[in-house]
């Protein structure tokens, strides 16, 4: 018979949920979690989207993911869902539940890049889609794992992954920028929503990191169109400019640091905030 042998951790014992766990930001808080004791449950696209440009994960990606959850001793469910996908993403979450026995902590992290262009010319099928899976996902991820959460009635922490992006207007992206700024307002109401049932939410706000959401050539020419073919080193310079520190990027794991200490008990008089990663981004004076 196997027995699990209890662990220590600031999240021994629970259970976390995390969108778009594949790879990235993803992958880097579902091994953080199982480092502080946690089991996770893992769901990603792992398919190609119309309409965005760089590559997407493999199924292989996100398997990998849970061999790397389970070499740390931690049990990990994964499951494939769109998060624009109700159903699919309802059905895999109540299934890993009912294995599992509990969830604690919602990572909603799932996301793209795209439609980019000035607002009036981004086409209405791009503007769709980047609202629905960096917006309406996240609605969808909230709407499944909450009442799980109630139900099991220990409280928890739903984390939703916004962006420098949801704190600035930043041209080009407008899509980007709007779904991101939403998720304070999402937040901001379940916090208050969930507070009753001891659910703190709060919402992440990562200055530019080094995935492959951005590490593309798409990006790339998003940062640097003064040339023909830039790749992501070419972007150094104008992206460590917007920091206040001297950094272009960050690491996945310098959000998971905040992610965690949001999921943990560390934070448990933090609810309704928003947390900037950003190295100084917002602080930054561009006079």
């Amino acid at each position: 018979m196997n027995v699990k042998v209890p662990v220590s951790g600031k999240l021994a014992a629970r259970v976390v949920f995390i969108t778009g766990a594949a790879r990235g930001q993803g992958r880097s808080h579902a091994i953080g979690a199982a480092r502080e004791g946690a089991d996770v449950i893992l769901t990603d696209v792992v398919a190609p989207l119309d309409g965005v440009d760089y590559e997407l994960p493999t199924r292989d990606d996100l398997d990998q993911v849970v061999k790397e959850v389970e070499a740390l001793g931690q049990r990990a469910i994964a499951f494939e869902a769109d998060v624009r996908d109700l159903d699919a993403l309802q059905a895999g979450l109540d299934a890993a539940v009912a294995e599992l026995g509990r969830l604690d902590v919602v990572v909603a992290n799932a996301g793209i890049l795209g439609a980019m262009g000035k607002t009036w010319e981004v086409s209405k099928a791009d503007w769709d889609r980047l609202i629905d899976v960096n917006l309406t996902g996240v609605w969808h991820t909230v709407k499944v794992a909450v009442p799980h959460m109630i139900s099991a009635g220990n409280g928890g922490s739903v984390v939703l992954i916004s962006s420098i992006a949801g704190k600035l207007g930043i041209p080009n992206v407008a899509a980007y920028v709007s779904a991101k700024h939403a998720l304070v307002g999402l937040a901001g109401s379940l916090a208050n929503e969930g507070a009753e049932f001891g659910i703190r939410a709060n919402t992440v706000h990562p200055t530019n990191v080094d995935t492959p959401m951005i590490n593309n050539p798409e990006a790339a020419r998003l940062f640097r169109p003064d040339l023909e073919h830039p790749t992501f080193d070419d972007a150094a310079e104008p992206l460590g400019r917007i920091n206040l520190l001297p950094v272009p990027w960050v690491q996945a794991q310098d959000i998971t640091d905040a992610v965690l200490w949001l999921a943990s008990d560390e934070s448990k008089y933090v609810t309704g905030a928003s947390i900037p990663v950003d190295a100084g981004m917002l602080s930054k004076y561009h006079g």
